[in-house]
């Protein structure tokens, strides 16, 4: 968000997933996290990894989160297996050229999540 961190990204992915788990949404605040899943041969941070954070929870075999220590935006994070980098689709300036191909962990789901298709679309924020 503030600019002081860039990373660059190239395909193929390992895949791209909406994520459901209790954690993702915490670390969202939404519904779920938009997940693609990049091999680190294809991931490079261009400026300020050094602003970047990690958090893990130490009972965790899957999941960590990043963020920027000046804005507080998500960042993305190495696996623990060292293999993928995990980044935000959200956090993207371009179009990947990919989609989002499953959603995991449905069944730890919001109670209140609502699939998109089932919600009213405005272009942009109606008038009261």
């Amino acid at each position: 968000m503030c600019g002081a961190v860039a990373f660059r990204i190239e395909g193929p992915f390992r895949g791209f997933q909406y994520c459901h788990c209790g954690r993702c949404r915490k670390k969202t605040g939404s519904s779920n996290a938009a997940n693609i899943l990049v091999p680190l041969a294809q991931f490079s941070w261009e400026r300020g990894e050094d602003k970047v954070k990690r958090f893990e929870l130490p009972n965790a075999k899957y999941w960590s989160t990043a963020f920027c220590t000046d804005c507080g935006s998500a960042m993305p994070w190495l696996t623990r297996n060292g293999k993928a980098v995990v980044v935000g689709a959200g956090g993207l300036d371009d179009d990947p050229g990919v989609r989002p191909t499953r959603s995991v962990f449905f069944g730890s789901r919001a109670p209140w999540y609502t699939h998109v298709s089932d919600l009213e679309i405005n272009e942009t924020l109606p008038q009261s």
